[in-house]
């Protein structure tokens, strides 16, 4: 790697790391897990909040990416939906390890000793309805569990909750994502309907642009490691990484309340207390 390389990697993931922090700061995050990550190679399997392009959880897992690291020169892989170069983003990305997601590309990013990120839910878990945000949606994709039994690598599942409450989205648009030919033509099988800040109500636009999130309270929390058991099938190790993060997804928002973050019991038992003074 050129010192050109290596400035222009630092530049980007600079620019992700600083702006993952201010997201963290403005969502007040609350982290919960290890201080550090197993050592690598080791392949990250996270949930999506909201977004193609641009994703909180993305940004977030960004922010502690430097604090979970074990070591200052460990790398990441972060595998990547084509829509990124398809709109001439991801030769912007590529500096800070970011790939268009393919097998090829997570075995080879394994290979070389980095962490592996992989969001396996695409555009299914990313444009999720408002009434479905608090659930794991990988769409039957088993494929990172494949790439997981062929390594030889442990998974470490990655849960990031809030993102779904920073706008709100109607629909997921699967129907007209139909119409449009969008999965032949884009590889998209959604285009959201959803109401945020600036684009009002919109089909679409907050699924590819930047939005300004309201500031919804996030958490995030990094799981054991789970390994493959003897002669496991690559099935049933999806099953059980899905499993995992679906029942700690549901754990961190049961009872939470819209927009707020706190749970109910948390916000009437304040109102109460403050009653009684």
């Amino acid at each position: 790697m050129t010192k050109d390389d290596a400035a222009q990697r630092e530049l980007v993931q600079g620019f992700f790391i600083g702006l993952g922090n201010a997201i963290a700061r403005y969502t007040r995050l609350e982290y919960e897990g290890p201080d550090r990550l197993p050592d690598p190679p080791a392949l990250l399997v996270a949930n999506h909040g909201f977004g193609g392009v641009v994703d909180l959880n993305a940004f977030i897992i960004a922010a502690l990416a430097p604090r979970l690291a074990p070591r200052e020169d460990v790398q990441f892989t972060v595998l990547a939906h084509k829509m990124a170069w398809t709109v001439g983003l991801g030769p912007l990305l590529e500096p800070a390890g970011v790939r268009v997601a393919s097998r090829g590309s997570a075995l080879a990013g394994l290979s070389d000793g980095h962490y592996v990120l992989v969001m396996p839910g695409g555009d299914l878990d990313a444009m999720k309805s408002f009434f479905h945000r608090n659930e794991v949606v990988f769409g039957g994709r088993k494929g990172f569990a494949k790439l997981a039994l062929e390594a030889k690598v442990p998974i470490v599942p990655i849960v990031v909750s809030g993102a779904g409450e920073t706008l709100f989205v109607i629909s997921d648009g699967q129907r007209l994502a139909k119409l449009l030919r969008l999965p032949e033509l884009l590889r998209l099988k959604t285009f959201p309907i959803s109401v945020s800040i600036p684009y009002g109500l919109s089909i679409g636009l907050a699924g590819l642009l930047p939005y300004f999130p309201l500031p919804a309270k996030m958490r995030a929390a990094v799981l054991d490691p789970i390994h493959a058991g003897e002669g496991e099938t690559y099935e049933s190790l999806a099953a059980r990484v899905h499993g995992a993060m679906s029942a700690k997804l549901t754990d961190m928002t049961s009872g939470r309340v819209p927009f707020f973050g706190m749970k109910w019991d948390e916000l009437l038992g304040g109102k109460r207390s403050r009653k009684g003074r």
